[in-house]
């Protein structure tokens, strides 16, 4: 990547304050551009690119079966280092300025019903002891803070305060924000931190959320933990903690909650990002007001 690819890593990572995982995907989405320059133009310089070359990459991709959307990321990863060069004066001006993004469907997340949930949280046999009053305390923070899995996976022993109800949760970005907790929520909070006391060997002593080795979760177990448990209660093709996460967002709209108010909540920076969890509640919307109004009555 020519002589900037530790300059770019560092911008990310210290000025962007990307994760690490972020950043190595956009390096690897670099790097196969690069190696597509190399062998299609016999270039190895990404500084004198022109905009020709670029399209010929996307075409190869595109007729090489891949999706819209994966097309769209390696292409972002890409302007995201223009924009650096130019950034930091080493071109003039960015071969992908008037790129457009190619089209792609918007998947529709479908939340959990109310009854589904409560199926999961009321219903539900639950393994006895640690695993069953972790497991039951991880959907329930899920569904009733909205947090995602990585803010779960990382929550530490000093950001839970069972006193003041709140717990503290690092976002994207490295974004601090603390968030209420309900009364039910402490109840399972006491239960879980008094089964977490009788593990014998505690590795990550500083997580929160453990297994019964002692060590800290991972993405992949909580992914399964909550497809395992709405399989028992929902069809729904996605079982997966981001649609917690929506369904969170989207019964607090459907509720009455301001839609500021459930922004601040999910840790968004922007108000369109919270505007996608609208879709449902306008439903409810539409059905309470064709219910209420006198002019549908006649």
């Amino acid at each position: 990547m020519d002589n900037f690819k530790q300059a770019f890593q560092d911008y990310l990572l210290l000025e962007k304050k990307y994760s690490v995982h972020t950043v190595n995907g956009y390096c690897v989405d670099i790097a196969v551009f690069e190696a597509f320059l190399k062998q299609e133009f016999d270039q190895n310089t990404l500084v004198d690119v022109h905009y020709p070359q670029i399209r010929s990459w996307i075409v190869q991709m595109v007729e090489s079966g891949m999706s819209n959307v994966s097309v769209n990321r390696r292409v972002a990863s890409l302007k995201s280092y223009y924009k650096f060069l130019l950034k930091i004066g080493q071109i003039q001006a960015s071969p992908l300025l008037k790129h457009q993004a190619l089209k792609s469907p918007k998947k529709l997340q479908i939340p959990f019903s109310e009854k589904e949930v409560d199926l999961v949280l009321n219903n539900i046999q639950y393994p006895e002891g640690f695993d069953g009053v972790r497991d039951k305390l991880i959907i329930d923070l899920f569904y009733t803070t909205g947090i995602r899995r990585s803010e779960l996976i990382n929550l530490q022993m000093s950001g839970v305060d069972v006193v003041g109800s709140t717990i503290k949760v690092l976002g994207k970005r490295n974004k601090e924000r603390i968030i209420p907790i309900l009364p039910v929520i402490i109840v399972e909070l006491k239960k879980y931190l008094s089964e977490r006391s009788n593990i014998e060997v505690v590795k990550d002593s500083g997580f929160f959320f453990l297994s019964k080795k002692g060590v800290k979760l991972n993405d992949s177990f909580v992914y399964r933990l909550i497809n395992h448990y709405f399989s028992n209660v929902s069809e729904k093709a996605k079982k997966s903690p981001h649609i917690l996460r929506h369904t969170f967002a989207t019964h607090m709209l459907n509720h009455g909650a301001d839609i500021n108010s459930v922004k601040e909540l999910l840790g968004h920076s922007s108000l369109a990002s919270t505007q996608v969890y609208t879709h449902s509640s306008l439903a409810e919307l539409k059905k309470v007001y064709g219910n209420a109004h006198p002019r549908n009555r006649e």
